[in-house]
């Protein structure tokens, strides 16, 4: 079973408007709300592609209650453990700029804590954990060691899609997959990464640090996944870039739905890419079927 960690899920609110006029009462021509995180994101295009999963996490409060009713209504399998403060409201305000507005999120307790550690101790073999997400300043920096760590001990497999600083930190732990952007791979090691050669060249560093896969975006310069084998380097399809937001979580679930489902790496990282082109292509998360009909525009050659 794949289970999906969301530290701070949020009810994400979004909301349209011509213009923002600081200072005055602006009016809304759209409203949309939805359950917001990186996992939480994983475990729902997961879920589009008849793959079942856990979301876990902290929810707590009338907000928690509608993050777990919205993702049950939908199918989503949840197990998240209740805190005493309300889970976080985001606020995206769309106009002629896209303006962010996120809430710090519920304190964590350190019975939360060991809750959460106790739920991860139960997984096997034939699990694999997804921690998503950066960590939230209210908790521990070192709690996704924590998690790994017991990932290790019970033997289930995990994937980090999170920002460098952490992946220095877990990276040791051999981690099953791991996914920064070119951005990211680059400052890991201090270089600008501009080319799908340059990136297998670095991700190959990362493999040999101890991650056992390694997926790099280069946005429309295309993909590459680093095995312990091999190199692959994918194109990206031609489609309208609407936004970016969700797209590496869709690459991450697709890849693990394909290949958990015995489908080859190579083919599951095609997958991935339209994935996660039909996120960027679309606002919200890309449905199954624009991932199905941008497949065959997607080419894996192996480069090393």
């Amino acid at each position: 079973m794949i289970y999906t960690l969301t530290l701070n899920p949020s009810v994400d609110y979004i909301v349209g408007l011509e213009e923002v006029k600081l200072g005055n009462l602006n009016r809304t021509n759209a409203e949309a709300k939805f359950p917001g995180g990186k996992g939480i994101n994983v475990s729902r295009v997961l879920l589009s592609m008849g793959v079942n999963s856990v979301a876990t996490g902290f929810v707590g409060g009338f907000t928690g209650a509608y993050v777990k009713e919205c993702l049950n209504r939908e199918g989503v399998k949840t197990s998240f453990i209740e805190v005493e403060e309300d889970t976080r409201i985001n606020i995206k305000l769309r106009a002629k700029e896209e303006t962010e507005i996120n809430a710090q999120g519920p304190n964590i307790s350190a019975e939360n804590l060991q809750d959460l550690k106790r739920e991860i101790s139960q997984l096997g073999s034939n699990d694999i954990l997804v921690l998503a997400g950066s960590i939230p300043a209210r908790m521990p920096e070192n709690i996704y060691e924590e998690l790994v760590t017991i990932c290790n001990e019970a033997g289930a497999e995990f994937v980090v899609d999170a920002e460098g600083s952490i992946l220095k930190k877990i990276i040791g732990y051999q981690p099953f997959l791991i996914k920064p952007n070119h951005h990211e791979l680059g400052q890991f090691f201090g270089r600008e990464i501009h080319t799908c050669e340059e990136a297998a060249h670095y991700g190959r560093k990362l493999q040999e640090m101890g991650a056992k896969n390694v997926i790099v975006s280069l946005a429309d310069k295309g993909a590459v996944l680093i095995t312990g084998q091999a190199a692959f380097a994918a194109n990206v399809p031609k489609g309208e870039m609407k936004s970016s937001v969700g797209a590496g979580d869709s690459m991450v679930a697709a890849f693990l739905g394909k290949y958990t489902s015995g489908t080859s790496i190579d083919e599951a990282f095609r997958y991935s890419v339209a994935a996660g082109s039909a996120t960027a292509f679309s606002i919200g998360l890309g449905s199954r079927e624009t991932a199905e009909d941008l497949l065959q525009q997607i080419h894996v050659t192996r480069i090393k």
